[in-house]
């Protein structure tokens, strides 16, 4: 079985975050500069919370919220799901369907390590299957 530990050796691990007094609008704008749609919450190293496209469209726009006047602290999603490098992709997806979420902190005694998206585990099972499938191919005409 496949782990978040493999996946990881797999992607180049960037971490993006800012703080609990961050704009909501400078968070947004740290999104859109890095091209992602999550941003991890931070006190020093301890990880806070998680912030999302999601959490924008739902706490501040139906809300009617500034996202200039508002921390991001107050539409954060506090105290976040995270799983262990040694946690499965197959346990980590049950999780992302369950929960309705896109993006998982990896965590190792209290240590962030990174993030995870379900766009990663796609990408890292779709060429999983593709060695596998070139791996039978191979004994398959030998």
């Amino acid at each position: 079985m496949k782990t978040v530990k493999q996946l990881l050796s797999t992607k180049s691990v960037q971490l993006h975050s800012v703080t609990q007094q961050t704009s909501v609008l400078d968070a947004l704008k740290v999104m859109m500069e890095k091209n992602i749609s999550a941003l991890l919450i931070l006190d020093g190293l301890e990880l806070k919370g998680i912030f999302t496209e999601r959490d924008y469209a739902r706490k501040i726009v139906l809300h009617g919220k500034s996202s200039a006047d508002t921390a991001i602290n107050e539409v954060m999603t506090a105290n976040p799901i995270t799983v262990l490098p040694s946690d499965s992709i197959d346990y980590c997806m049950g999780i992302m369907t369950e929960k309705h979420i896109r993006h998982l902190p990896v965590m190792e005694n209290n240590q962030l390590l990174a993030m995870v998206s379900i766009g990663d585990m796609v990408k890292f099972i779709i060429e999983d299957q593709k060695q596998t499938i070139t791996q039978l191919e191979t004994y398959i005409n030998s």
